[in-house]
């Protein structure tokens, strides 16, 4: 999720960008879509209408299929301004909010939890939808609650948003644990026992390195870009890059201008005067290149932050537009195989890794964390305020995510 800034949303370049429509076609599963959110700020939470550019201009139904969009992790955003049970109930509607925008879209739209779920939606024709909840204190310290998120079909979890919180340090904020609390090392090992997904965006290094010493399972960065060639804070740097292959995971490739583009950055941390430095569908291919040349084609994917930011760059400017990114590509002498990966099928094998974990959870009646998981899950919120101070340390409201650009 995007905080706003003052630019006005561009179109595609038809004259520079090559020709999509000559592209062969690529399915996609994107790592992450704020179409939830956009629907609390904007329309109340109506999902009428939502094939009508006019009302949501960034992903409609036309613009998913002109896309081959074929599975979406539908973002289940909360703020971190708002904390502790309204949080849990403000993630909650969100939820509500992805299974409203299914039911009133079934020929176009599919509920999806596992990994056979995803494959019979894209058999089918419809887009496997998907939740991941953006934010760690969304769970408010309650490992029951993060269950209960993944039993709904919550099948990632950012560990942060914008600000660190009482169990992780963001990206974006000032660090207070050194990464990681005890209590968010039994996060971590709770998510890997229920195939419930880490996702690395928004946190800080500290934690993403943690979180690969931790994780047996592969992780997800949903939406970012590559550090090494633009130094926003909330990046994937080299050294952390350098270790996804080991783990299997996959760094999607996100479409937020000021993560894409150096001048575009530095426009934002300058206070966003004069007209924004444009940013082109060729500088998000720069970016895949990059990740493709330093860890290799299996650990790249696609998380566009659709609807979590109100400006995309030049060409792939809503959900229909990915073809470009692939003509792109494809221009750049990418083959078939590797758009193939790059668009679906490395975020699906990060998928199926957790199919037999998450499936065990879902038919199990056992909600304590398993022995293996050691640490003290049960009383893990106390020993986490003890060692912490308790409470949401850090900042829901100290600016630290807003001068950041906080764009997503």
């Amino acid at each position: 999720m995007t905080a706003p800034n003052t630019a006005s949303a561009t179109g595609p370049d038809t004259e520079s960008a090559p020709d999509a429509a000559s592209a062969p076609a690529v399915d996609v599963f994107d790592g992450h879509n704020d179409l939830a959110w956009y629907l609390r700020e904007e329309r109340d939470y109506s999902v009428e209408g939502l094939n009508d550019p006019a009302v949501s201009p960034f992903t409609t139904m036309d613009q998913l299929a002109a896309g081959h969009v074929a599975a979406q992790y539908w973002s289940v955003y909360v703020h971190s301004s708002i904390t502790g049970a309204d949080a849990i109930t403000a993630t909650w509607e969100q939820i509500d909010a992805v299974q409203r925008v299914v039911t009133a879209y079934p020929e176009r739209l599919a509920f999806a939890r596992t990994a056979v779920d995803v494959r019979a939606a894209r058999a089918a024709g419809k887009v496997a939808s998907l939740m991941g909840v953006e934010g760690g204190q969304q769970i408010d310290e309650s490992l029951a609650v993060l269950r209960s998120y993944a039993r709904a079909g919550a099948r990632y979890m950012t560990l942060t948003w914008s600000t660190t919180h009482s169990w992780a340090d963001s990206a974006t904020d000032e660090p207070v644990h050194g990464g990681l609390s005890v209590f968010g090392r039994e996060v971590v090992a709770e998510m890997n026992r229920i195939g419930m997904i880490l996702d690395l965006s928004h946190v800080a290094p500290t934690v993403m390195h943690q979180s690969l010493d931790q994780s047996t399972l592969p992780v997800l960065f949903t939406h970012s870009c590559a550090y090494g060639l633009n130094p926003h804070p909330r990046n994937i740097p080299d050294d952390v890059l350098d270790r996804v292959p080991d783990n299997g995971g996959v760094a999607m490739m996100t479409f937020v201008p000021s993560f894409v583009s150096n001048a575009r950055r530095e426009w934002v941390d300058a206070g966003e005067q004069g007209t924004a430095p444009e940013v082109t569908v060729a500088q998000v291919a720069d970016h895949c290149d990059y990740v493709r040349e330093r860890i290799g084609i299996d650990h790249i994917g696609l998380g566009g932050d659709i609807c979590g930011v109100d400006e995309l760059p030049t060409g792939l400017g809503d959900a229909g537009q990915y073809p470009n990114l692939f003509a792109e590509l494809a221009s750049r002498g990418w083959s078939q195989t590797d758009l193939r990966k790059i668009g679906f099928d490395n975020a699906m094998r990060v998928l199926d890794a957790h199919e037999d974990a998450y499936t065990a959870f879902l038919g199990s009646a056992v909600d304590a964390p398993s022995a293996a998981n050691a640490g003290s899950a049960a009383n893990g919120t106390a020993a986490s305020a003890t060692v912490n101070g308790g409470g949401n340390v850090g900042s829901a409201g100290n600016g630290s995510a807003a001068s950041a650009g906080a764009e997503s």
